[in-house]
C-alpha cells in the first residue's frame, strides 16, 4: 500500500487560515471560538502531530491569541449577546409562568361562577340568553 505523500504547504495554508478565523472571531469548525492549541487544531482540521510539526505557526498563535486577551473581540460580543439573551429568556419565562398561575386561577373562578350560575338558574327556573342551559 503507499501511503500518499504530504503537501506541508497546504498543511501550513490550513494552519494560517485556521489562526486567522479564530483571531477574528469567526470559526468555522471550532466549537467555542477559543484562543487554545486545542481549538486550533479542532479549527485547522489537522492532525495534531502534523499541526505540531509546524511549531513557528502555533506560536505565532499563541502570542496573538496572549496579546488579544484569549478572547477575540468578536467573540466577546457575542459572549455578552448570550448573556443579555439568557437574562431576557429567564425575565420571560418568569412572566410566563405568572400568566399561566392567573390563568389557572381565573379558570377555577370560572368554573365555580358557571356551577353557581345552574344553580340560581335551576332554583328560579329562569334563563339567561347567555347561557349554556339555554343553548
Amino acid at each position: 500500500m503507499t501511503r500518499t505523500r504530504r503537501d506541508r504547504t497546504a498543511e501550513r495554508a490550513a494552519l494560517q487560515a485556521a489562526a486567522e478565523r479564530l483571531l477574528a472571531g469567526t470559526p468555522l469548525h471550532s466549537t467555542s471560538g477559543k484562543l487554545t492549541t486545542t481549538e486550533l487544531i479542532a479549527e485547522s482540521g489537522l492532525r495534531r502531530d502534523v499541526v505540531y510539526e509546524h511549531r513557528d505557526l502555533v506560536d505565532f498563535f499563541k502570542a496573538h491569541a496572549k496579546a488579544q486577551r484569549q478572547v477575540p473581540h468578536a467573540t466577546q460580543a457575542l459572549v455578552d449577546r448570550v448573556a443579555c439573551l439568557k437574562a431576557e429568556l429567564l425575565d420571560a419565562k418568569a412572566h410566563l409562568q405568572r400568566e399561566r398561575e392567573t390563568s389557572v386561577y381565573l379558570r377555577r373562578i370560572i368554573a365555580e361562577l358557571s356551577i353557581e350560575l345552574d344553580s340560581c338558574q335551576r332554583r328560579t327556573g329562569l334563563t339567561l340568553p347567555f347561557s349554556r342551559c339555554s343553548q
